[in-house]
Order: C-alpha cells, then structure tokens, then sequence
C-alpha cells in the first residue's frame, strides 16, 4: 500500500511521477497516491495530473501579471488597478487546487516521528485513520466552502468582479482533497480500510451525541482543538491538515460560531500579495538550479577551496548561503547543494554523513538569508518590514557562516579536487555562470532593501531575469524543462501556503480563546520581573519546540502575531526579535530527532538520521552559543538595518 504521508523531503525534491509527459518525461499513473489503480483511480489520476498542469499555468499567468503591472507601473506610469486583485484570485487557484494534488502526489508534509513509536502492527492502523482524518477534514472545510459560496453569490471584489469567482477554487480543491484521501484510504487492506472507517464513525457520533445530550459537560472547544492537534500529529497527518482539523474541531464544537467563518478564514489566511513572493522565489530558485548554474558554481568553489582542509564542507555552507539568496527555500537549497556535493563526496571518499550534518546546519544559518520565506511570512503576520528583516538577517548568517566554516576546516580533511568530478568545465564558464547567478543575487537585495519595489514585485523580476538571461546563457532550459519547472514550482508553493491557510485559522481560534491575552501577560509579567533577556530566552524555547514539533510556516504564523507586540512593549526591536525568532526556528526545525528539517535532510543525501545526529551535535552546539549571542548582541542584527535607515 502506498503510503500517503511517507517522504517529507518531497516537498522541494522532484515532482513525482504521473500518469501522462509532464515536461517531456514520460511517468506512470502509480505514483499517484490510490494503490493498484482500477479505471476510477486512473481517470482520478488523470484528473489530478491536469490540474497540475492547470496550476503550472496559473503560476505562470500570475508571474506574468505582476511583471507587466511593474513595467507598466515604474517605465510606463500607467499603473493598473486590477493588477493585485487579479493576481491575488489566480493564488488561491493554485493553492486550492495544487494543495489537492500535492495531497495526492503524497507530498505534504508530516512529522512521521511518533507514528513510528507505535507497534509495527499498529502503524498500518494509524495510517488508515490518518487517510479519514483527512477525508473527513477536507470534507469540512468543502461544507464550509460551498455555504461561503452560497453567501457570495451577490458579492462583489473592489474591482467589480463576482465574490464567487474568488471562493469557487476552495470549494472544488476542498471536494477534490476528499476525493482524494478516500481514494487512498481505499487502496488498504479491506479489513483495516472497514475496521479504521468504523471505528472514526463511532467516535465522531459518539462525540457529538455526549455534546448534544449533556451539553452542561460538554467537552470544551479548546479541548477539541488540542486533541485534533495532538491526536493528528500522533497518527501521521500532515501538518497543514493538522492544523486544519484542529481548526475545524473548534468550529464544530463552538456554537456561537457558524461554519462558513471557518471556510473564510482558511481562505483569508493566504489571500495577500505578499505571499505571492513565494511561489515567485521559489520558481526563481529552480530555474537557476535546474540551468546548471548551481553545478558550475560548486565546481567553480571546488577550483577555489579544493585543497583547503575540509574543503567540501566548507563548498556546502558557501553554496547553501548562496543559493539561500536565491530561492527563499532552504529545503530547496539543500535539495540543490547537495544533489550535487554529496555525490562528489563520495567520489573523494570522505563521510557523506558529516556532509549532511554540515548542511543541516547550514540551513539553520541560511534561515535570515533574503529572499527567506519565513522572513516574509513573518514579516507578513506581524507587520514588520519585510525589506527591513533582509538586512537585520544578513550579518547574524555571516557570523554563523564563519563560524560553521571554521569549525569544518579544524575537523576536516584534506582532499584531492580533481576527483570531485567526472569532468571539469572550462575555467571561464564556471565564472560566466557565478556572474549571472551574482548580478540575480545583487538585484534581489538591492530592489527589496532599496524600498523601489515590494518583495513580490522584485521576485516576478527574478524569475523573469532567471529564465530569460539565464536560458540564454546556459542554454539548458527546454520548453519541456520550463514547463516541468513551473509545475514543481506550483506544487512546492502550493503545499507552503496551505500550511500558511490553515495555520491561520488556527491564529483565529487563538485569538477567540483569548489566548494572546493570556500569553501577552504572562510575558509582560516575565518581562517586567526579570527583563527583556528573559522574554527573549522564552521566546527562543518556544520557537525552537514548535519549529521542531510543527514547521517554520506554521509556528510563525501562531506565535509571530502573538510575541511581536510584547517584544516591541518591553523594548525590543521588532527586527532584532524577527532575526531570532526565525533562527530559532530554524534550529529546531533542523535538529534531531524529529525536527522535519532534519529528516528531509537525510532523505535527500540517502543517510541515517541516526549517523548524521551523532556528527551534528558539535555544529548543533556551535548554533546555540550563536543564537544566544544574538540575543544578547542585538547589534548584530540592527547595524546594517541601521546603516540604511531602516530602524
């Protein structure tokens, strides 16, 4: 049976295989999700592989959208009014609909850590109920949808077009994820398939008739809310179905409530221009991953650094920072360093585990790195400037850098370049590539730090600059190629922003249980009784847990909103607390054991999460003492914010 949640690296690894060519590569409908497929599960693969390409497509037109409103805008002054609507509308298109095929190309992703601490002959189980939650999940939030799509039929956007327009794409990826997972669920062993089924309908019944029947001992909405949280985690679910169960449990169990706030608030959640910088940074990265130009930039560091003592290392961390300014993805930038330095590792037949851990550690460090996606998802959540984050996270990543390098080169060994490589490229290509791939990099940092341009707008310009300079130059990029691009592209933007959907309507149950009153003052009696250090010590701890236990998206979504305002009311500076916070959740996205970081890792060099934790626990140690210099030097962070006017 194929297992639905099984590789969280394949989220920023290649799109996997379908039943039909997608960018000139011939795949099979097994990779879909739905078992040995009957002729239902292949038209529903079919299905599925078209909406895939349809969302390629939408990314594609929003790129568009937004780089000609900018032409027109800055070279032309004839701004278009529609632009931002329409772009905003064709995102939640591609997130709706793509979550449901990323859903089914098995690519959300999950925390497999505790399912695993089941009996063997219990994990099958928990895996089959994971396959109803799910159902049963997406299943609400398309209730929801369709009584929000009833209650919009009237509505107008500011530009005039039907409400609907905007809502019709969750309810039909809301249907679609339904389909979906019962598609997934079905392909099991029959006994299990009823046995989980059953038992998921006695206890939804059974919970709603102890609620109707004795509604004075009810079980409370923020009892149902943790329970879905900690109960999907338990089983396997991904994380932004996770979320959105516990979301959904809440609402079920609130009556003052009604159930179409619940499809709104999914949906307002990534409804922002913003968030169009993902996706954006996101294609930008791969296109320049997939032109060669992050192989001829490792081969150039290997000419630099090659005899210097522990010099793949050291080309790891180099070409992790890079890279990280580049796409915004650190899973993608691991995902592209080290398909191509982990080989060579071997080759010059040294440990490809110290490797991972080395790059492990370097995603910790490349998480202030712009263009960062937490760097924006919290500049977005907590209305902090984005373009001011890009510069207080640039000098704390050099100081991890020189710092992990150092460590490298006291630990590593010497080795011979020439066998890092099957074959070497002239000297002056390496460098014609490291210039273009340089000019994108100064041309990201300049348009977003200069205050010209937003951060969406500078990423539309990336991709465009990627594929067109870039194609020109390496000449790698076929039409077949570009078209593969965009649609693993939509797929890893897809599964980041619905984690950012429902995460929101987590942030929302939140606020109506008053939880970020409660938090607010108990950090601002912290505060006050042992100062601002101490409120930033706790703040790490809880960054650091929720970056391992959930994700980066998801922890800064719930915890952003909530801790910006106290950090600002005791003292600290916005910029200085938005550095740390992402650092520390970086580090516990990145740490063992279960820190999904980690994991995905692993998956992508083909170690043993066991062997890469032992050698990175030195690097593990080395980021703490980093982090608590942070804290304790907010410097560091604000004087190139500071240089620029920006604090």
């Amino acid at each position: 049976m194929n297992d639905l949640f099984s590789n969280i690296a394949t989220q920023d690894l290649h799109i996997a295989e379908a039943p039909a060519k997608v960018g000139g590569r011939v795949i099979t409908s097994s990779a879909w999700g739905f078992g040995t497929l009957s002729t239902g599960g292949h038209l529903l693969a079919t299905l599925c592989t078209f909406i895939e390409r349809l969302c390629a497509v939408v990314l594609g037109m929003d790129v568009l959208v937004v780089f000609v409103s900018v032409i027109l805008r800055y070279f032309v002054h004839q701004p278009v009014d529609w632009a931002e609507e329409v772009a905003r509308g064709l995102m939640i298109m591609m997130v709706f609909l793509g979550g449901a095929t990323v859903l089914a190309r098995r690519q959300h992703v999950n925390i497999d850590f505790f399912r695993a601490l089941l009996p063997l002959a219990w994990r099958a189980v928990a895996l089959q109920i994971g396959y109803w939650v799910i159902a049963g999940t997406a299943g609400g939030l398309a209730y929801s949808a369709w009584l929000l799509l009833q209650d919009s039929a009237n509505v107008t956007t500011p530009m005039g077009l039907p409400q609907w327009l905007n809502v019709l794409p969750v309810l039909l990826g809301a249907l679609l994820m339904t389909v979906v997972a019962v598609a997934s669920a079905i392909a099991g062993a029959p006994r299990t398939i009823w046995l989980t089924l059953l038992a998921c309908c006695i206890a939804a019944a059974a919970l709603w008739g102890w609620n109707t029947e004795f509604e004075q001992y009810a079980v409370a909405p923020c009892a149902m809310l943790l329970a879905g949280f900690v109960g999907g985690l338990m089983v396997g679910v991904p994380i932004a179905f996770v979320l959105a169960l516990s979301a959904l449990l809440y609402f079920i169990s609130d009556p003052s409530l009604p159930m179409i706030v619940y499809s709104q608030q999914v949906m307002a959640g990534m409804d922002h221009f913003v968030l169009l910088a993902i996706p954006f940074f996101v294609l930008a990265g791969l296109v320049m991953e997939v032109n060669g130009m992050s192989s001829r930039l490792i081969e150039l560091l290997v000419r630099i650094f090659g005899r210097v003592r522990g010099s793949m290392n050291l080309i790891a961390i180099l070409a992790t920072a890079f890279f990280s300014g580049v796409s915004g993805s650190k899973l993608a930038d691991i995902a592209a360093v080290g398909g191509i330095v982990v080989p060579a590792v071997r080759r010059t037949k040294q440990d490809p585990n110290e490797t991972a851990a080395v790059l492990a550690a370097s995603g910790v460090m490349a998480e202030t790195i712009p263009p960062c996606i937490n760097m924006i998802i919290i500049g977005f959540v907590a209305n902090i400037s984005i373009g001011g984050l890009f510069l207080a996270g640039i000098v704390p990543a050099v100081v991890m850098a020189i710092a992990l390098a150092t460590l490298v080169v006291i630990f590593g060994k010497k080795i011979e370049p020439k066998t890092a490589f099957e074959s070497r490229r002239p000297i002056c290509r390496l460098l014609g590539g490291a210039l273009v791939a340089l000019v994108m990099v100064i041309m990201i940092g300049k348009g977003v730090t200069s205050g010209v341009a937003t951060s969406t707008e500078v990423s539309s310009f990336a991709v465009v600059y990627a594929l067109v300079i870039g194609g020109f130059t390496f000449r790698e990029l076929t039409p077949g190629a570009i078209a593969a691009l965009f649609v693993r592209a939509a797929a890893m933007a897809a599964g980041i922003l619905f984690i950012i959907a429902a995460a929101s309507s987590v942030a929302f149950a939140l606020t109506i249980l008053q939880i970020p009153a409660m938090l607010s003052a108990g950090m601002l009696a912290l505060a006050h009784n042992y100062g601002s250090v101490a409120f930033l010590a706790v703040s790490v701890l809880i960054m650091i847990v929720f970056g391992a236990i959930l994700e980066g998206a998801p922890a800064l979504i719930i915890f952003g909103p909530l801790l910006v305002p106290i950090a600002v009311h005791v003292g600290v500076n916005p910029l200085h607390f938005g550095t740390i916070a992402v650092t520390a959740m970086g580090l516990g996205l990145f740490s063992p054991p279960f820190g999904l970081g980690l994991c995905a890792t692993c998956a992508m060099t083909g170690t043993r999460i066991e062997d890469v934790s032992r050698r990175m626990f030195k690097y593990l140690a080395l980021l703490v003492v980093m982090l608590v210099l942070l804290v304790l030097v907010p410097s560091i962070s604000l004087w190139l914010p500071r240089h620029f006017n920006m604090v």
